[in-house]
């Protein structure tokens, strides 16, 4: 039969990570490690399945050879030692003389935590300052009912009898230059080393139960859309010894308001009036901490931008905060009454400027008709 592809067993693509190929193991582990589902008679199947894909790919070697040649076994071939799937030294020595001494090494039934993730939304003013925030986190925690050891009444496995606890048994072959030992996962105990015959009700013998629980997060001042707090031991419990996964913590700034964000800067806008953009004049305008004072020069021009200093947002490591930066917007009336239009009118004619005619066209828009 032939072995099926191990990145998708796994369910991962080929430039997956270390991490990100441990952390889909886990979870077919969990999902079809034999003692959560006596009652499936695929789930072992299943489980060796991910186990052996993990065995490749986990090894930078193993999947080195594997992404070459579609394969770990043995090539490419030696035609002195016939295709035999020699790894080097060590290799030798356990196909001649072998495991290590004391017989194969025990293989250890500890299971990870899974790595967790969690979408935290922050406003500009919590940027500003910084702030904590509780969010709620769905993990696996460490069943009470069993301390997390699966067995019912908190007991521990048992050492499975058919490889003494390793999780591999090993069969002998004779070629022609002598005997080759070959290691297999374990079928009676899907190669974890270890059987409960009694699992726990509470955990259905899987050491932990989902549940959720509130976590606190610091979240510095300066932060960025995109970045990441990372919370070791904050994830998913791991079983029978395993390590706890982290929590990472992806930030994401609420920007809908009226400022635009450019790194430690803010751009907002203002609408001013002609009389405004031409005599100039002081305003209040909304800064991200309050009400701000923005000085309007006369003579002030459409687009013109005005910085008010260390008015933006600080960097989240500490330090000068950046600007706001005030773009103007002269808004110009759709259309004047005739008096306006006439004090519009001597206004050109005292600055020497053309005087635009009453009627026609553009005009008539802008001053509208006589009645």
């Amino acid at each position: 039969m032939s072995q099926r592809d191990p990145y998708e067993v796994l369910g991962v693509t080929r430039s997956a990570s270390a991490d990100e190929i441990k952390s889909a193991y886990r979870r077919l582990a969990r999902r079809y490690h034999p003692d959560v589902n006596p009652d499936d008679p695929t789930a072992e199947e299943k489980f060796k399945e991910a186990s052996n894909a993990y065995e490749i790919l986990s090894d930078a070697e193993k999947k080195a050879r594997y992404d070459q040649y579609g394969t770990t076994d043995g090539i490419p071939q030696d035609p002195f030692f016939g295709g035999a799937n020699v790894g080097g030294i060590g290799d030798l020595f356990e196909m001649f003389f072998g495991a290590t001494q004391g017989g194969a090494r025990r293989r250890s039934s500890a299971i990870d935590g899974d790595d967790l993730r969690v979408d935290v939304m922050v406003t500009l003013q919590e940027v500003l300052t910084g702030v904590i925030k509780e969010v709620d986190v769905r993990r696996e925690s460490e069943c009470e009912s069993c301390t997390g050891t699966g067995v019912e009444g908190g007991g521990q496995p048992q050492q499975c009898p058919n490889c003494q606890g390793s999780g591999v048994v090993t069969a002998v072959k004779n070629t022609f230059l002598g005997q080759m030992r070959t290691q297999t996962p374990c079928n009676r105990c899907a190669g974890t080393g270890i059987l409960i015959t009694n699992p726990c009700k509470n955990c259905s013998g899987r050491g932990v139960r989902p549940v959720t629980e509130k976590v606190s997060i610091n979240i510095p001042a300066g932060v960025e859309k995109g970045m990441m707090i990372q919370m070791p031991g904050h994830g998913s419990d791991g079983v029978r010894g395993g390590r706890p996964g982290d929590l990472h913590v992806v930030l994401h700034v609420d920007e809908d308001g009226p400022f635009v964000r450019r790194g430690q800067h803010l751009i907002t806008g203002y609408d001013i009036t002609v009389v405004q953009a031409i005599l100039g004049d002081e305003v209040s305008i909304d800064g991200v901490e309050g009400e701000l004072t923005l000085d309007i020069p006369a003579g002030a021009q459409p687009g013109q931008q005005i910085v008010l200093k260390g008015q933006g947002l600080p960097p989240v490591h500490g330090g000068k905060r950046g600007d706001l930066v005030v773009e103007l917007t002269v808004v110009i009336p759709n259309k004047v009454s005739e008096a306006q239009a006439l004090l519009m009118r001597e206004f050109a004619e005292l600055r020497g400027e053309r005087i635009p005619k009453e009627k026609g066209g553009f005009l008539d828009g802008i001053f509208g008709k006589k009645k």
